[in-house]
């Protein structure tokens, strides 16, 4: 798995040849997690039915048995986790947003016996805007 590098921004990192790439490696997974997180469904134009259903089953009335799961589901689906080894959320109502941590094992995690060697975090936050 290859994916260009962001910075604490957000934004792709340029220049440096190879060092702008994961290779491989478990933080190449938790970047592509938390951009699936990050796409909420109906914002990308070629396919609105990709994407995390923010509206209608996690900022929504009456979420509290559905905004886990979908979360959770979204993160195994991710390319290259094998399991959630650690979840956490947080609801702030006053802020209308939503803080998810969660700890990955990825491919990329295990050495050549197939023991979990090493672990990637995932944080990202969700808020609506409205």
């Amino acid at each position: 798995m290859r994916v260009r590098r962001v910075d604490a921004d957000g934004d792709m990192v340029f220049g440096g040849d190879q060092a702008a790439f994961h290779h491989d490696t478990p933080d190449a997974v938790a970047q592509v997690v938390e951009s699936r997180l990050q796409l909420w469904q109906g914002q990308w134009f070629l396919d609105l039915a990709e994407g995390t259903e923010v509206e209608t089953r996690v900022l929504g009335k009456r979420t509290e048995a559905t905004r886990d799961p979908v979360y959770r589901s979204r993160i195994l689906g991710s390319p290259g986790v094998v399991a959630i080894t650690a979840y956490n959320s947080v609801l702030n109502r006053d802020t209308r947003g939503f803080a998810i941590a969660a700890t990955i094992d990825t491919a990329f995690s295990r050495n050549a016996q197939g023991r979990p060697t090493t672990t990637a975090a995932v944080d990202t936050f969700v808020q609506d805007g409205r």
